[in-house]
């Protein structure tokens, strides 16, 4: 059976979906103690400072806070991202002028990547935004930064709404198109070239799962060492606007550099504050990302191929 682009679009969608679940069900508690340590870095030592001190305030349940938006923004984002992959990957096709069945080099797929980020962070804001505060609530609650939380999804959705109005769930968009861009890039980037070299000549759609695996890994790896420090200032902005009025990226990024120096030996490592978990996380998460999505993907293929 010939498969449509509409067909095409739906397969790489429903992949992207399932690829997101694993994602989230994997990496959430690493997700948890990077955000809290990327707002608030001066509560906590290290990674295993900040999983005892959250189990010992909040309990194990204290490391899943923010699963709900956190599966809705993986799965819409992925979802978003994996089906306009395939279509930027067909206008690459065009811009370099070669056959839409031909295979594209490893840069050509990560161009690919990043265009199709663009029109995934539409989607990953609004939901990135109320996870991450979901997160930090205790934090901001015990730094005085607001007198009383919110504990729930929809909690923190009417707060923003009564506050900001709609485009409330926007704020810290732009430095989420200036993580999610450049750093699809190195992620496609990365995972292509992963997958290249092992499969040392033969063919991608060959390996098997511990390749993709590590090809995922790879590739997660790539796009947080690349962008950490803009993932720092976003989480800042979508948690600290809680409190009132936060200035923009630069300001942002700037009051970090400056204000920060003390407590970080120099101000820039303070836009690492939670790099240690979110490696982890990102090796984790991605590798069963791709896994999920690209057997989900063989299978759905195969299903429609033996009509």
């Amino acid at each position: 059976m010939r498969i449509n682009s509409a067909l095409q679009a739906a397969i790489d969608l429903t992949a992207g979906a399932a690829g997101g679940t694993a994602c989230v069900v994997t990496g959430q508690p690493f997700d948890t103690a990077k955000v809290k340590m990327q707002t608030f870095p001066d509560m906590y030592k290290g990674i295993v400072d900040c999983f005892v001190k959250t189990y010992k305030q909040v309990g194990f349940r204290g490391f899943y806070k923010g699963t709900t938006p956190a599966l809705v923004a993986n799965i819409a984002e992925n979802s978003v991202l994996f089906m306009c992959y395939g279509f930027c990957q067909q206008i690459v096709r065009r811009i370099v002028g070669v056959d839409r069945k031909t295979k594209l080099s490893d840069l050509q797929n990560a161009a690919a990547g990043s265009f199709a980020s663009a029109f995934a962070t539409l989607v990953l804001c609004p939901t990135e935004l109320v996870k991450c505060r979901l997160q930090a609530m205790h934090e901001m609650q015990l730094s005085g930064k607001i007198v009383q939380g919110q504990s729930t999804v929809w909690s923190v959705v009417k707060s923003v709404i009564q506050k900001d109005g709609p485009l409330g769930f926007y704020r810290g968009l732009s430095s989420t198109l200036l993580r999610e861009v450049p750093g699809y890039f190195f992620f496609f980037g990365g995972y292509e070239l992963s997958r290249t070299f092992f499969a040392s000549g033969r063919s991608k759609d060959e390996l098997g799962p511990i390749p993709l695996l590590l090809s995922g890994g790879f590739g997660g790896s790539c796009l947080w060492i690349a962008v950490y420090p803009v993932d720092c200032v976003k989480s800042r902005i979508q948690v600290l606007s809680m409190a009132g009025k936060q200035t923009g990226f630069m300001g942002t990024f700037v009051t970090v550099v400056r204000t920060e120096a003390l407590i970080s030996f120099a101000g820039v490592l303070a836009l690492y504050s939670g790099l240690k978990p979110t490696m982890i996380r990102a090796f984790l998460a991605n590798g069963a990302l791709f896994l999920a999505y690209e057997y989900s993907r063989k299978l759905m293929m195969k299903q429609i191929d033996s009509y």
